[in-house]
Order: C-alpha cells, then structure tokens, then sequence
C-alpha cells in the first residue's frame, strides 16, 4: 500500500492476535474489477477514514481485502452455532474476513468485515461469494435500524468486483464492509466451549467484557454479570424489532451478537400490514423465526450461552446451572418491560398513566390491527394525526369502523402527546417492494432508485415533501412477499 494509505488507515489485529485458536489467518480473493457502488461517508468519518481516499483505486482495493495495511491481520472467524434448531459444531466465516478493529470517534473498538470476500477454510460447500442484491439489501436496512436508533451492525460500503456471480442465473458480484463493536456471537462461546479448553472459553469471556460489558468485571461474579449484560442488551434489542415491525428472519446462534447488535441482514423484511406469523425468508419453511416468535427463540438462543458459560459461572455444576436459570429468568420480564414502554411511547401516553388503564388499550388496539391486517408503520403514523384530532387516516385501515372508534375516544380521554408519538413512529421504512425495485435497478447497473431509498430511510421520521412514495404501502400486484440469503 502507498504511504497515503498507511497514514490514512490504522488497524489492530486484536482478536486475529488473541485467538489464534478461533482465527485462520486468511486473504481475500482478488477483484478483477473494482467500483464502488455506495460508500457511507458520515460513517468513513467518524472512523477516521477520508471518504477521497476510499473512493480512489486504492481504497477500493482495501475495501475489497486486496491491499491491506501491514498491521492488519485478515482473519476468517471460528464459530459453531444451531441452525434452525440443529447444532452446527463448525461454521465460521465461510465467505468472510476480519481485517482487523479500528478506533471510532467515541473511542471504542470496531471490527471492519468484509462479507463476500471469497472461500476460506470455513466455506463449506459455498463459493465464497456474494452478489450485488443482499450486499445492498444489509446496507439499505443495516443504516435504516440506525437511523431508527436500533442497535446493529453498520455499512460502509459495498464494492462491486467486476466478477460474475452463479446463483439461478448469472449475477454481478459484490462485498460488503460492515461495521460491529464486535463479531463475537452466542456461536462464538459455542464453539470455545466445545473445544473443552476452558482457558480460551475464560479469556473470550473476558475479551468480550472488555469490548461490550466492562462494568461486570468489577461484579463479584463478572461471568455471571456478563450472561446478565447479555440477556438485558438482547431484551432491549428484540423489544425494538417488534416495536418497528421488524423480522430478522434468521435467529441462529450464530447470529445473535453478545454486544446486542443486529447482525446478519439476509432474508429480513418490514411487515407491511401486521400480521403475528409473518416469514419472509425463503428458507423457514415452518414458521421457526416468525415475527411473533423473535422474543421466545431469543430466550432459546440465550439458554444455549447461559449452557456454554456453565464452566465460569461456578466451580460447581449444579450451582452454575442454577445461576443460569436464575438470570435467564429475568429475560421475560426485561423484554415485557422495553415492549410495554415502547408500546406506550408508541401510543403518545404520558408519564404516571396505570397500567390498569393503558394495557387494555395496548391490547385491544393489537387485535383491531390484526384482524384487518392494517399497515404497521403507516397506521401509527396516522395515530399522531389521529391524537390531533384528524382520525380518518387510521380509520380507513380498520375495517372495524365502530370497534376503533370506541378505542379511539377512551385513548384520546388520556390526553395522547402527538408530537411525541412522531418522534419513535417511523414515516419510512425501507419498504419491501422499494427495497426490491432499488436492488433489482442496481444489480442492472441504475444506482438512483437505492439513493432515493437510502435518502428517506435516513431520517425515517421527519415527513418530507416529495417523498410520499416511500411513505405508501406496496401495491396489491406486489404480492407475497419472500426474501433469500444471496448464498
């Protein structure tokens, strides 16, 4: 690399250093011909990254795992993981690699991903690549949950390689820089633990204190404080997802973060009109992650952590297990807790309202929603107008004209606030069959349907002029809806 590059780009090998066991040394396939699809400049910012310098031949080559800064150590990352139910011993990055962790501006860690970056050792079956489509579907969403101000990976960049990808038909290959505080996962501690070297299994554990959870060092029991930290971020982050009619659509152990970060964008959808079983991914073909079953697997995926600490939370077995027990309890109750207060914020009630009086409320509003299927994003959105006295908006999209009505003057009694209703009700979401048209014109070479996504989705809840497209819910001739992985 040139001295720009050098001067410009400083990395760590951390983990690549301090997990030679959970890391293969590894290099990205070359690029044939690399150009630059969309770059997150904001983000390249506030890494410490010149946007210039990476839009130039040789940042590309960077973000392509080409060239690469000499303290950068490129690693494929070890990992286990239940797929579906089924336990995996060994997954891993099979079309990824770590570069190495970078400084952001608020003077923490963060890993810089590549996803599509060709085989390594942990490919399996797979040709190590990814193609334009679910490269610009985990950058479109990825940013839409930031900027939602929901806890997940980012997107700097998505590079096209100039190769063709074989899928059903022959497509336009792509990688993906992501940004994470970190990739350690349930998987990660799955697979350390399998290895039955608890040495590793303990130093992880504190790898991961030191990046996500630092204040449980200092607990009596800081293993335990850390399962405790875990089971807290991930009742928040599930208690949003359903809060904005998110499904993740792949809740493997592999894919749940121990920093509480969304991570893994592949066959993830908005809900368009509310529906409690809603699957949009190609691939669960019974229901196993559906949007009203994200709560209950996340406990699921938790137990199977709390199962590969078991060996640092006691010496002896049936007390560790105990603990276990005893802190996953508490998932149910956080997560009801950060679902209740989001409903209520959702809802425009004040501070110091009973339950007693807003539940049923919250109850009787979700059956009157699921019964005439309304559109989720767009029917809250119209209950601020609604709080404000205009109510034919959200009354066109209950069939139920009487029954919302009557839930419509007992809510009003309580006063609703409006404006804060519209500061965590979206006007835009990356809609499904916007998502899809932007992805279907990038992969044809039209790169301006995915900036006018991107610019909406943005700032999702500031109504703008001219953007009432992004606002409306698909057509009928959009149809079902299915999404696919990209491997």
């Amino acid at each position: 690399m040139s001295g720009t590059a050098h001067a410009t780009v400083t990395f760590d090998g951390r983990f690549a250093r301090e997990f030679q066991e959970m890391a293969i040394p590894w290099r990205a396939e070359e690029a044939p011909e690399p150009h630059l699809l969309v770059l997150n400049e904001h983000l390249a910012t506030e890494l410490g990254l010149d946007p210039a310098f990476l839009r130039s031949p040789e940042g590309l080559r960077l973000l392509t795992g080409n060239a690469v800064p000499a303290q950068a150590s490129p690693v494929a990352q070890a990992y286990a993981g239940h797929q579906f139910g089924w336990y995996a011993p060994r997954l891993g990055d099979g079309r990824a690699l770590l570069l190495g962790e970078i400084g952001h501006a608020d003077g923490q860690l963060r890993d810089i991903h590549l996803k599509g970056s060709g085989r390594t050792p942990f490919a399996r079956n797979g040709d190590g690549q990814a193609v334009v489509g679910p490269m610009l579907r985990e950058y479109i969403v990825s940013e839409a949950m930031h900027a939602l101000h929901i806890p997940t990976t980012r997107s700097l960049a998505v590079v096209g390689t100039g190769r063709s990808v074989q899928r059903e038909t022959l497509l336009p290959g792509a990688i993906l820089t992501r940004v994470a505080s970190s990739h350690l996962r349930v998987g990660s501690f799955q697979y350390a633990r399998s290895t039955g070297d608890i040495g590793l299994l303990r130093r992880l554990a504190d790898y991961a204190l030191s990046r996500h959870h630092s204040a449980a060092a200092e607990a009596a029991n800081p293993y335990l404080a850390l399962f405790q930290g875990v089971i807290s971020a991930q009742a928040s982050l599930v208690a949003k997802w359903m809060l904005v009619g998110f499904v993740h659509g792949v809740m493997n152990t592999d894919n749940m973060t121990i920093s509480g970060e969304t991570i893994d964008y592949g066959p993830c959808a908005f809900m368009d009109g509310f529906d409690p079983a809603a699957v949009y991914s190609s691939i669960d073909e019974s229901g196993r992650y559906a949007y009203r079953n994200q709560p209950v697997v996340a406990e699921w995926n938790l137990a199977r952590l709390a199962e590969s600490l078991l060996p640092l939370l006691h010496d002896d077995e049936e007390r560790a297990v105990e603990l276990a027990v005893e802190a996953l309890g508490e998932f149910r109750r956080q997560y009801s807790e950060a679902w209740s207060a989001g409903m209520k914020a959702k809802l425009g009630f004040r501070d110091g309202l009973d339950d007693d009086v807003t539940s049923p409320l919250v109850d009787e509003l979700v059956a009157l929603m699921q019964e005439s299927r309304t559109d989720y994003t767009s029917f809250f959105r119209h209950l601020g107008k609604a709080a404000r006295g205009q109510a034919d908006d959200a009354r066109h999209q209950v069939p139920d004209t009487a029954g919302f009505d009557a839930w419509l003057g007992r809510w009003r009694a309580l006063a609703p606030d409006a404006d804060a209703m519209d500061r965590v009700n979206p006007v835009y979401i990356p809609r499904n069959h916007l998502v899809e048209e932007a992805l279907a014109a990038a992969t044809g070479g039209n790169l301006d349907p995915l900036a006018r996504l991107l610019d909406a989705v943005a700032a999702p809840f500031d109504e703008r002029s001219g953007l009432e497209l992004y606002a409306a819910a698909a057509p009928e001739s959009f149809g079902p809806y299915r999404t696919f992985c990209g491997t």
